[in-house]
């Protein structure tokens, strides 16, 4: 039986979306069957425009989506110092031979690692499927995610 790992990502910070990343492609290479749920904040992580841009539907989810910013506008959790943590992070991680974010992230679609979106999140947020990378596979409702998750270890990051 296959090793499974299911992973809430909720957070779009760049230090926590590293780990969902970082645990995502490890267990995906020693041949779990790895499912991530993004959800609110953490649906940045998989937005197919990267910088910030007025994704959603009304003026305020628009404005949400500037704020948001895509996956290199990912702030630090703590002690972003203006923007500045993340690049000085992506810095020490090429000078230390490890994956930066966004490689990890490509890893992750090489590995096959299934990439799934809240429903309720992309509606609060005024987002469609189209807003996403192509590799989403699908988007979910709660109660389908936790079916699918049953029988493995589930993570909420």
């Amino acid at each position: 039986m296959q090793k499974k790992l299911s992973i809430i990502s909720f957070s779009g910070d760049f230090d926590k979306l590293t780990a969902v990343f970082t645990l995502a492609t490890g267990a995906a290479a020693v041949g779990y069957e790895v499912n991530i749920f993004f959800t609110f904040w953490g649906l940045n992580a998989i937005k197919k425009k990267q910088g910030r841009s007025f994704l959603g539907k009304s003026p305020l989810t628009k404005l949400f989506g500037f704020f948001m910013g895509g996956l290199k506008a990912a702030p630090v959790s703590r002690l972003n110092f203006g923007g500045i943590s993340p690049k000085i992070f992506r810095s020490l991680m090429k000078k230390n031979n490890v994956a930066t974010l966004e490689e990890l992230v490509d890893s992750a679609k090489i590995l096959e690692v299934n990439l799934y979106a809240c429903e309720m999140a992309m509606h609060i947020l005024g987002l469609n499927k189209e807003d996403f990378i192509p590799e989403v596979k699908d988007v979910l409702g709660v109660a389908t995610f936790l079916k699918m998750a049953d029988d493995g270890q589930t993570l909420f990051i």
